[in-house]
């Protein structure tokens, strides 16, 4: 039972886990780099395998930096099964084309920069294009099921509820040597539109994510006592509201509740623009599996209503649209993507807005150290946007209880039902792991980081502390996000 890590380990991006199960290779998750340049460029790393030696590929739920780069790795010749539960086929299908557009119109737009400069030729191809993303349609399996059981040459692999995003999955791996279980993303069970993550089996080893395993978040009566407050404020000041949000989970759950608290009369009906696209194709998949959500939502929408259209909802589809919203005069909420603010309409409205004391710029989602919002959230007084220097004087929140991922105690909730499965630590800062490795030694129970190069034995390899060879150090965890 080993494991390559190929994204994710030590960061929270990237996520891929390359597995030896059975005599079998077969990987969990296969996702774009994201954040800042340094990381961006290992997407372009070649395979440390053949493609054609993968049995298949599991995903455990739709999110970019978990599927991103499949196409890439169909386009370098991989045919195999692809499987998922139903809704992350349908919601892959959305993220998946739009990342393939973006990645070629970037590149027409450095190729035409590029020609000014006779240095067409150093233009780097997209990764993948349209093409590849319908190839790699063609090649997933909706065919996991929550409490089914899916069989994959001689490994059993069950899906179980991960309360994380639609569709999203926590993966048991029956193999001869043992029992694996890989987390994907579990979700916050205290706010969140999806029913709470189910309690795992006992196991032999575990993969599970960090990303906020050294704090626990506000509760949802508080997140909202707190988001009321933000946007009463924001509204006074009578300029834009910006809400950078994934178009997955978070741009949803920010409708709902603007709806809840708007319906309740405890915030001001102003304009709502969803400007984002794919947030709203993706919505349009919570209609048709509805029985994955919290209660609420489950009751509006079986009542026939639209729980994510709140009163002055404007959707927003073209570029020239999006645009004309800096010109719109007075108080106004606008939800853009990207949530990490590394691209997406949210960087034209930040070029236009940031710099004015009127505007109030709130945080919802996680933001990596390095990226535009992780600096913003670190308090810079002045930024680089799309290529123009912009000064901070916006009224920037940070509101970290409506993260769509576990805090620390539903992780340990989450893994106390595993027995004295080895626990391996990814998708998390370095520091964040390293603050969660003694509580769960407090709790006898044996951890290690996933080691960011080479492999490893998932069952019998422990390095004191948590820390492979080479592996020391790392980044600082920024204090207050929100993912």
């Amino acid at each position: 039972m080993n494991l390559q890590s190929l994204g994710a380990a030590g960061t929270v991006t990237g996520s891929c886990h390359l597995l030896t199960l059975g005599g079998q290779l077969v990987m969990v998750d296969y996702g774009l780099f994201q954040g800042d340049e340094a990381l961006e460029g290992r997407n372009r790393e070649a395979f440390p395998f053949g493609p054609g030696d993968l049995s298949a590929v599991l995903l455990t739920h739709a999110h970019l930096d978990h599927v991103g780069r499949l196409p890439l790795l169909v386009r370098r010749g991989f045919s195999g099964p692809i499987y998922c539960t139903p809704p992350t086929l349908k919601l892959a299908e959305t993220i998946l084309l739009d990342s393939a557009r973006l990645q070629v119109e970037a590149y027409k737009q450095d190729v035409r920069k590029a020609r000014r400069m006779n240095r067409e030729g150093e233009v780097p191809q997209p990764l993948y294009d349209e093409d590849d993303v319908h190839r790699t349609l063609a090649l997933m399996r909706p065919a996991l099921e929550f409490g089914q059981t899916l069989t994959v040459g001689r490994i059993k692999v069950r899906a179980e509820r991960a309360g994380h995003i639609l569709g999203s999955a926590y993966l048991i791996l029956d193999s001869p040597e043992g029992r694996l279980i890989c987390s994907g993303d579990l979700g916050n069970r205290e706010s969140g539109l999806q029913r709470d993550f189910t309690l795992p089996p006992e196991a032999d080893a575990v993969i599970v994510e960090t990303t906020y395993a050294n704090r626990t978040h506000r509760p949802l009566e508080q997140t909202l006592a707190e988001f009321k407050t933000v946007l009463n404020s924001s509204v006074r000041l009578g300029g834009k509201i910006l809400i950078p949000s994934f178009a997955i989970e978070r741009a949803q759950a920010m409708l709902f509740y603007l709806k809840t608290l708007m319906d309740a009369g405890e915030v001001p009906r102003v304009p709502i623009f969803l400007d984002s696209p794919m947030a709203a194709r993706a919505t349009h998949e919570y209609f048709e599996f509805g029985n994955e959500l919290i209660g609420p939502v489950r009751e509006a929408l079986s009542s026939g209503g639209d729980p994510f259209k709140p009163s002055g909802l404007h959707v927003v589809t073209s570029s020239s649209e999006s645009q004309r919203l800096n010109r719109y005069d007075g108080a106004a909420i606008i939800i853009a993507g990207n949530g990490m603010l590394s691209g997406g309409r949210i960087q034209h409205h930040l070029k236009h807005q940031l710099w004015k004391p009127s505007t109030s710029l709130v945080i919802v989602s996680y933001q990596s150290p390095s990226s535009l919002g992780g600096q913003i959230v670190a308090g810079a007084g002045q930024v680089q946007v799309l290529g123009e220097d912009v000064a901070v004087r916006a009224q920037v929140h940070t509101i970290g209880g409506f993260s769509a991922h576990a805090d620390q105690d539903d992780l340990l909730s989450w893994l106390d039902s595993t027995g004295r499965a080895h626990i391996w630590l990814t998708h998390g800062e370095v520091s964040v792991m390293d603050e969660f490795l003694p509580v769960l030694e407090g709790r006898g129970r044996t951890a290690d980081r996933v080691p960011s190069r080479g492999s490893v034995d998932l069952t019998q390899t422990h390095f004191p502390g948590g820390r492979p060879p080479g592996e020391r150090g790392g980044a600082r965890a920024v204090v207050g996000q929100a993912e």
